[in-house]
């Protein structure tokens, strides 16, 4: 574990309502000392809880963006990694859109898998991004709110 991660760690930080892509994260975390590097992929899925999905829509609060970027920091801190990003849509998703991309880069796979683990759950339970699915059957819920 690190504890002082360099400036440099944190590569790709951001909250938007355009698709994203898979390539932009893996290319911002491309090192020649870096022996592994894992990317999380979240889509969005067609069923929740034995329920139908039909899509959904993320909302983000005004810090969301901030408190992102401190998530990817203090998971650098916690791990030897050279390279941390994360990049959350928001809007309205359909099915099978992604809706969340991360990735760690460092020096040895199980760091990686790790630091990754780490940021992903980090992410998602406390940066303010709320999720509202609707079912098939016209019904909706809140996902994550407050």
């Amino acid at each position: 574990m690190s504890s002082d991660p360099s400036p440099e760690a944190v590569r790709l930080v951001a909250i938007r309502e355009t698709p994203l892509d898979v390539t932009e994260v893996l290319d911002s975390l491309d090192e020649d000392a870096d022996g592994g590097v894992t990317l999380f992929v979240g889509r969005v899925r067609d069923h929740d809880g034995g329920r139908d999905v039909s899509g959904l829509d993320y909302s983000a609060h005004p810090s969301a963006l901030d408190r992102l970027r401190e998530v990817c920091t203090e998971v650098a801190g916690r791990h030897d990694v050279h390279g941390v990003s994360a990049v959350h849509r928001t809007g309205h998703l359909d099915i099978g859109d992604i809706a969340v991309i991360i990735g760690t880069a460092a020096a040895h796979r199980g760091v990686a898998f790790d630091s990754s683990r780490d940021l992903i759950d980090t992410l998602k339970s406390t940066v303010p991004i709320w999720k509202h699915q609707v079912f098939v059957d016209g019904s909706d819920e809140w996902v994550g709110t407050p």
